[in-house]
């Protein structure tokens, strides 16, 4: 069930397409095209109006891209090593390795994103929610992180804190539809409670 939870979790920060359909790539295309000389927020923006479901996600990648960016060459170096560690399940050299990065970097986003994720991987609940709290103090529109940390709170029995993560993250991405179905499926076990 640890490696199920901790695959949906990587899964969209870690798979990329390896070919994309010309409908995908005209959807990319847009996408570059609306980011070039744009900024994150007008991004975000674009994610938050974004009515279809391949353009959001194609918007999301292109704002985790700018994510991994941010802390420059090393970070990002810090974050790759990391990544291939935590793959080889040698977890203790990817928190060494995020270690380092949030340390030299502590307002790089994915760094604490990223330790969250390996701490999730072992189970330790207690240090990936301090790590993803971060992550959204750093940047409060990482959905990313609101779903790990949805997941979590949903995981251990706090529904109704799990069910204002997901609105506030279908605030700032409204097509995920993860976070729908999850929204969804809890509000349908509340109302399955009161009949």
């Amino acid at each position: 069930m640890r490696h199920f939870v901790c695959f949906i979790l990587l899964l969209p920060a870690l798979m990329w397409p390896l070919s994309a359909s010309s409908d995908e790539a005209a959807a990319d295309a847009a996408v570059e095209t609306s980011a070039v000389g744009g900024t994150i927020d007008q991004l975000f923006d674009d994610l938050k109006r974004e009515t279809n479901e391949v353009a959001a996600q194609r918007i999301a990648r292109r704002i985790e891209r700018e994510w991994t960016m941010e802390g420059g060459d090393t970070a990002e170096l810090l974050l790759q090593w990391a990544q291939k560690a935590a793959g080889d399940e040698k977890f203790h050299v990817a928190l060494d390795l995020l270690d380092q990065a949030v340390t030299l970097y502590p307002d790089y986003v994915e760094g604490w994103n990223s330790r969250a994720l390996v701490h999730l991987m072992m189970d330790d609940y207690d240090r990936a929610m301090s790590d993803l709290s971060r992550a959204l103090s750093v940047e409060p529109r990482h959905f990313g992180a609101m779903s790990g940390l949805a997941g979590i709170l949903r995981r251990t029995g706090y529904e109704d804190e799990a069910l204002k993560v997901y609105r506030r993250m279908l605030d700032v991405y409204p097509m995920k539809r993860a976070a729908q179905r999850a929204l969804i499926s809890i509000m349908d076990a509340r109302t399955g409670d009161r009949l």
